[in-house]
């Protein structure tokens, strides 16, 4: 086991390497860049804007407005500099590589400040809503997957059925619309907040009315976020334990007078969560990363979703590879950990042999 995680840890080198190149190219190929985002900017500050150069990029040149005598080339190949465009495309990707090999991911093009700090800043924002919804999910859906395999064919089968895919059509986004404007002040109640993940006054308040303050901001968010990702794991659960219930292993256990209790969990359980635990890594990233953005937005929560979102229509590229970086990074540790966690259930899974 040991050369299978040896050698799944040396292969993500290259994977990071293929998906930050790939990025890489793709974004340099995009228009508007951010020599373009600063020119507009400067275009937008009018005739007696401050122009480039210095330690902040800024000189003064009264008449380089790009809106009337057009800007100074000068002043653009300073931005070009300043940005790092003077160089060649290969020698930036490798820079950048070098760099973030010592977890370096530089400063933000428009922030001024680091990208590391600005992530650790906005991590707790996604960790919230990422574990508490992935949390939410799994001790929902298990259960309801189980139940329902018991009782297939029931008429609580077929209706929590029909609500769990009324649920799942029902976008994530437009589920949170509702309870803002049912619970968050909309057209009818006003019960929770709808901005932050925390109150104003949170610094003032006692242990008790911290851990209350927390949950109150969370609790649509989370909600939302819930409701649009548990229908496919609910389904997953239930077909898995149907196929593990009808193999001959379970016949013998129930020929052999093994109460149903003992036959579920003493023996289907552990064989029907493998394929449960083997998609905990995908949607633990699919919450944590991607299908926050929308609900971060909606509500103005400021997580890595909505970090990642502002760096790309900025086109602060620091930010955008760094949090490429990152995300890629902790989807492939999670899948690892998957991978381990599959061996730990069930030893006869061995994938070492099966790599070799």
């Amino acid at each position: 086991m040991a050369r299978y995680i040896v050698m799944r840890v040396l292969l993500m080198v290259p994977t990071l390497l293929a998906v930050l190149l790939l990025n890489f190219i793709i974004v340099q190929a995009a228009p508007g860049g951010p020599v373009e985002q600063m020119l507009s900017r400067i275009e937008g500050m009018g005739s007696n804007a401050t122009l480039g150069g210095g330690s902040d990029g800024v000189v003064a040149s009264g008449d380089a407005t790009r809106g009337t005598r057009g800007i100074d080339p000068v002043f653009i190949e300073e931005l070009n500099t300043q940005f790092g465009f003077d160089k060649p495309l290969w020698q930036r990707f490798a820079i950048m590589v070098g760099n973030y090999a010592q977890l370096d991911f530089g400063e933000s093009f428009f922030r001024g400040q680091p990208v590391t700090d600005l992530i650790v800043d906005r991590l707790p924002v996604s960790i919230s809503l990422g574990l508490w919804s992935t949390l939410l999910v799994y001790l929902i859906s298990v259960p309801l997957g189980i139940l329902k395999a018991v009782r297939q064919g029931s008429r609580f089968d077929l209706w929590s059925s029909a609500l769990v895919i009324v649920g799942y059509a029902i976008p994530g986004f437009l589920f949170a619309l509702l309870l803002i404007v049912v619970f968050a002040g909309g057209s009818y109640l006003n019960w929770f907040p709808l901005r932050g993940l925390t109150s104003p006054e949170f610094d003032q308040l006692s242990w008790w009315g911290k851990i209350i303050d927390y949950f109150w901001h969370i609790a649509l968010p989370v909600t939302a976020l819930t409701i649009g990702s548990f229908a496919t794991l609910a389904f997953l659960t239930r077909n898995s334990f149907l196929e593990e219930i009808h193999k001959q292993y379970v016949m013998t256990a129930r020929a052999k007078g093994a109460s149903e209790r003992r036959r579920l969990y003493g023996h289907v359980f552990r064989n029907a969560m493998l394929i449960v635990i083997a998609g905990l890594p995908s949607a633990l990233v699919g919450i944590f990363f991607t299908g926050a953005l929308l609900i971060e937005v909606l509500f103005s929560l400021d997580g890595l979703g909505m970090l990642g979102y502002e760096a790309v229509l900025q086109r602060d590229y620091p930010v955008i590879f760094g949090t490429l970086f990152l995300f890629t990074l902790i989807g492939l540790v999670l899948k690892l950990i998957s991978d381990l966690t599959y061996v730990a259930i069930d030893p006869r899974i061995d994938f070492e042999r099966r790599e070799s």
